[in-house]
């Protein structure tokens, strides 16, 4: 058998075992995710397997450069990486990677007792959601100004120094009204 053909037996193979299992991922039709272990496992890990032009007859390219696994150390991939190794020069010659996959899950325990997570990044459930305001533009509504309270306006006031000459405004506007209102006062009573 040719190495295409022994590839879709493998291709079909795969499909057909992992078959709605979430942690199967097929990349392309010569390369493949496995996730080891279940979400929010510390201790899971992601394995991509791709095929060469050769395989099965030449090794497959196997990685563990995915972002997933962004926090175990490169010696604890590397430990992982060697052991698969030596799993693909026991089945070369024969499809591996279901035998390479299911591997990585009967060990997953051996393979991460060194692990210890590396914080690298901020895990999701510490970051506080922030709504941000929508910045498309709008044609039938316009943008509204922020408002204030009057305990802001009063602190506002207070920072800048303009309470005074706020109270000062505001005994000058009631002067003004009681004189216009006067004003209009007495042009009725004379016209």
């Amino acid at each position: 058998m040719s190495a295409n053909e022994d590839q879709e037996m493998e291709l079909e193979a795969l499909r057909s075992i992992y078959e709605g299992d979430e942690s199967f991922r097929e990349l392309s039709p010569v390369s493949f995710q496995y996730r080891i272990g279940e979400n929010g496992d510390p201790k899971a890990f992601l394995i991509e397997i791709s095929w060469t032009e050769t395989y099965p007859q030449t090794p497959p390219i196997i990685s563990m450069n995915a972002f997933f696994n962004n926090t175990i150390s490169s010696a604890v991939k590397q430990s992982i990486l060697a052991k698969l190794q030596e799993a693909v020069e026991i089945h070369l010659g024969t499809a591996m990677t279901y035998t390479l996959f299911e591997y990585a899950k009967d060990n997953k325990e051996q393979f991460m007792e060194n692990h210890h997570p590396i914080n690298s990044t901020i895990p999701i459930s510490s970051i506080i959601s922030v709504e941000t305001p929508n910045t498309a533009p709008s044609s039938k509504k316009k943008d509204k100004k922020e408002q204030l309270s009057k305990a802001q306006k009063r602190k506002l006031a207070d920072k800048t120094g303009l309470e005074e000459k706020v109270s000062s405004l505001h005994s000058w506007n009631i002067w003004i009204r009681h004189c216009l209102g006067s004003r209009i006062y007495i042009e009725n009573i004379y016209h």
